[in-house]
């Protein structure tokens, strides 16, 4: 389980950097392009993906072609999502995502739903409801708007990537090598994004962005392990780290960033973990 809360947290840790970025002067944008530098490199170095499967014929390069496009601009709504609607909402956001390629498994994919799975989705899309209720201007200048709307973004964003990696999954093609090839992609999308807006590029954007990198493959490689360490305890390692990214992460907005949370939001916050803990276990 170590290796659950070691995943747990640098996935929190990713958005404590997004959170702090324009504290240090760091241009998001820039960042986010750096970062996918990290995770390509650190992705060849650790995790040695073969490379034949990507030059088969019937390689999804389509579904690839999507993450990578999809990859840095979410990452840039859950940037604007921290910046907005705090730490705790973003993360919890994200984590309800999973409520979207559950949905589309029940209603176009024909999977049969068990009573708990279909009570797990209403929860959670009653936390979603209740976590963007009612937020009022924030203290950094943003709208109503904003507020609920960023956060709304990330679910949908994550959602979409999750059921695109599910239809990779499904051809048969290594992790490794779909990760590489994802971010290798979201690489060139990102640098073209800042090419395309003339950004200035600093060395303290290029640092903040490879720290970002790394927390954000880190995440990636402890989960990885977790679910080796526990090969037939799936539903464990998954309940585990979404609880513990939705508990982290409230822990770090309200903890270090004074983040205040309303009653109905507060209340959302606890419908997400129950959401989370009956999927796991439906």
């Amino acid at each position: 389980m170590a290796h659950v809360l070691l995943a747990a947290l640098c996935s929190v840790l990713v958005s404590v950097l997004l959170k702090l970025a324009r504290r240090f002067d760091i241009d998001i944008g820039q960042a986010v392009a750096w970062n996918y530098v990290t995770t390509t490199a650190l992705t060849l170095l650790a995790l040695r993906p073969p490379l034949a499967p990507l030059r088969q014929v019937d390689a999804p390069w389509f579904a690839l072609a999507a993450l990578g496009l999809l990859l840095p601009t979410i990452f840039l709504a859950l940037a604007a999502s921290v910046r907005h609607a705090g730490i705790v909402r973003s993360d919890a956001a994200q984590r309800l995502s999973l409520l979207i390629p559950l949905l589309a498994a029940f209603t176009l994919f024909g999977q049969p739903a068990r009573d708990v799975q279909l009570l797990g989705c209403a929860l959670g899309l009653l936390a979603l409801a209740a976590m963007v209720w009612r937020f009022e201007r924030t203290a950094a200048g943003g709208s109503a708007a904003a507020g609920w709307g960023w956060p709304l973004a990330v679910f949908a964003g994550f959602g979409l990537i999750d059921v695109l990696f599910k239809q990779v999954a499904a051809t048969g093609l290594p992790l490794g090598s779909a990760l590489l090839a994802v971010f290798a992609l979201a690489l060139a999308v990102a640098f073209a994004i800042q090419f395309a807006r003339r950004a200035r590029f600093t060395l303290r954007n290029t640092l903040g962005g490879l720290l970002l990198g790394a927390g954000n493959f880190a995440n990636i490689l402890f989960y990885l392990h977790a679910h080796r360490a526990l090969p037939d305890n799936p539903a464990l390692v998954f309940a585990s780290m979404n609880l513990g990214v939705v508990v982290l992460g409230a822990l770090a907005g309200v903890a270090l960033f004074k983040e205040r949370l309303g009653r109905i939001n507060a209340f959302g916050l606890l419908l997400a973990l129950a959401a989370i803990a009956l999927l796991a276990w439906g």
